[in-house]
């Protein structure tokens, strides 16, 4: 016996680049950074791999406990005199990967905002092969640097968005509890369901 309502249609899910994309920037929350809250997320065959937010070596006492965090700079590294103590997302994501064993070669990475060169760099020598990003960052030669990583094929870099549905049904998610009979979230009795 179905229960089904005849208007009945299933909630649509968020993508995969969507749902990676929303681990990441749950991962930012994790951030210390004021300037770059940055997070990311390694995947391959649609399975986390390791995740990495900005932030200071483990164990390492927070930027923003020591004063050194510097919001309205251009980038992490722009004072010459006190160097960031951060470490970046995609780095902090690839070292978690090593250090639990798990390769990253053929992997694609979830990021927050575009890689830095360095990051970028890091990431293509990982054997990671695709970057999806929220944000752009790189401009003027570093651009044309990552382009020409582009163009020798060794990595591909894409900019996505959440789509505004995905990004309010996530909010509704994360503000409701999810498991109960009765989709508090949509309101959607779904099949089965009374």
């Amino acid at each position: 016996m179905d229960n089904t309502p005849d208007n009945y249609e299933p909630p649509q899910r968020p993508n995969w680049d969507e749902y990676f994309l929303m681990l990441a920037k749950l991962a930012a929350t994790r951030s210390t950074c004021l300037a770059f809250p940055v997070g990311a997320v390694i995947t391959k065959n649609k399975q986390v791999l390791a995740t990495g937010y900005n932030g200071s070596p483990s164990g390492s006492a927070h930027c923003t406990t020591q004063g050194f965090c510097y919001p309205g700079l251009s980038s992490c590294d722009a004072s010459k005199i006190l160097p960031s103590r951060a470490v970046h997302a995609e780095a902090n994501a690839i070292a978690k990967a090593a250090k639990h064993g798990i390769s990253t070669a053929g992997a694609s990475i979830y990021v927050t905002l575009e890689p830095c060169i360095y990051c970028l760099k890091l990431v293509i020598a990982a054997g990671i092969r695709e970057v999806f990003y929220e944000t752009s960052f790189n401009s003027g030669e570093k651009a044309a640097l990552r382009d020409t990583f582009i163009s020798e094929g060794i990595v591909e870099l894409k900019q996505i968005q959440l789509s505004e549905d995905t990004a309010k049904k996530a909010a509704l998610f994360l503000l409701h509890p999810t498991s109960v009979s009765k989709d508090a979230v949509t309101g959607i009795v779904g099949p089965g369901k009374q």
